[in-house]
């Protein structure tokens, strides 16, 4: 068997959104029980859809948290999984805003992994730029009408191949107005889809008046700038060679790991860096406005408007010098092509297949005799123990997932 598998044939490449196909190999599932106060290893599951109670209280109270996060086809032929260790960490944070046990930082990863090379086949080839994203998510998953907690909780991870969320040309932003995404003390801070469904409706809005990306001020007082609808938020000034990079800090927010790759990025090339409060009043003094996140990865901001007071900020038709130095320079290190100096990619390998050792020829011949005895020696009387076989849970993979 050859591990990584080549990309599939099947698929346009070319022609990837966020359009979810259900033609990949399928998903990894593992449950929490209250009673055993354990995750069970990870299963493969082929179908698309997870049978749930109807009184779950994911689908009642929303108590639930995924995360999203990427993995690239490097120049030869590996897998790269990009910064999977924060992902796990803050699905972590984000699980504890909604009262769900944390799934621990190995467990995420060892789930994160098999996925993906479970569907290894679905990862884009390198020469284009489409990619495999993946989803996590946990929810309370057992019938519980209380408001209180559950005695099951669900882990799965999703993949889909897809493109960038919003593409990579400059698009015009504006300010929401009439909506707060988050209250102070809130759950701002957490990835839960309750701070984003709310959003629906507005951002649709504001598309139908030429908006494609929408601003989210500070909900207290209206005058800090906080996050995009769908990513982190990011300002650049230059001052001939001087470059600073700023984001907001608020615990409101969700802390971007694109945002925090940026930043780190923006270090190394000695640009200063500072995360603090970003007053509204001080974006017309920024030279670039960048949308960053998973899905989005770097999207140049256009023009920001507040319509409110009349106000708009034009950034540029094209990507700034600043945003296209950052964006080369992480897709370079998600993808492979150059050293990665700050430990952020990891390299899928077989091992993660999660396939059962196939036992040595020298221990097989020596579990022999006992084979026999226990047959030989087994009556209707004896304990029911003796004959009990432990399976491995986890399912050899299909042929079409190691051979295509």
């Amino acid at each position: 068997m050859v591990f990584p598998p080549a990309p599939s044939e099947s698929m346009e490449w070319a022609n990837l959104g966020l359009t979810v196909k259900d033609n990949v190999n399928g998903h990894v599932e593992s449950t929490y029980s209250v009673l055993t106060g354990e995750w069970t290893e990870p299963r493969f599951v082929e179908d698309p859809h997870i049978k749930i109670h109807g009184l779950a209280p994911a689908l009642n109270y929303g108590q639930q948290a995924y995360e999203g996060l990427k993995a690239h086809r490097g120049p030869d032929g590996n897998i790269l999984l990009y910064r999977p260790v924060a992902h796990a960490d803050r699905l972590a944070i984000s699980s504890s805003y909604v009262s769900i046990p944390e799934v621990p930082q190995e467990h995420f990863l060892k789930c994160v992994k098999y996925a993906v090379a479970r569907n290894a086949e679905f990862v884009a080839p390198h020469s284009t730029e489409a990619l495999l994203y993946i989803r996590p998510l946990v929810f309370g998953s057992n019938g519980h009408l209380a408001l209180s907690a559950p005695t099951e909780y669900t882990f799965a991870i999703y993949v889909q191949p897809a493109s960038a969320y919003h593409g990579v040309q400059p698009l015009p932003a504006c300010v929401i107005e009439d909506f707060d995404r988050a209250a102070p003390r809130g759950t701002g801070g957490a990835k839960v889809g309750g701070n984003y469904a709310p959003v629906i409706r507005h951002t649709q809005k504001a598309a139908q008046q030429g908006y494609h990306v929408t601003l989210h001020l500070d909900a207290q007082t209206r005058t800090c700038v906080e996050e995009f609808s769908t990513s982190g938020f990011i300002g650049i000034k230059k001052n001939g060679d001087s470059v600073t990079v700023v984001i907001p800090d608020s615990k409101t927010v969700i802390q971007s790991i694109t945002s925090d790759s940026c930043l780190t990025l923006a270090k190394s090339f000695g640009w200063a860096v500072e995360k603090r409060e970003v007053p509204w009043s001080e974006c017309k003094f920024f030279d670039e406005v960048i949308a960053v996140g998973t899905a989005a990865s770097l999207l140049p901001i256009r023009s920001l408007s507040r319509p409110s007071t009349d106000e708009k900020f034009v950034y540029g038709e094209k990507a700034g010098e600043c945003t296209q130095r950052l964006a080369s320079a992480m897709r370079n290190i998600m993808r492979g092509n150059v050293k990665d100096e700050f430990g952020w990619t990891y390299t899928l390998q077989e091992k993660d297949l999660l396939l059962p050792e196939e036992p040595k020829a020298e221990e097989l011949k020596a579990e022999e005799p006992l084979i026999e005895e226990q047959v030989i020696g087994y009556n209707a009387t004896q304990d029911i123990k003796a004959a009990t076989v432990t399976i491995n849970p986890i399912p050899a993979p299909t042929s079409v997932a190691v051979e295509a």
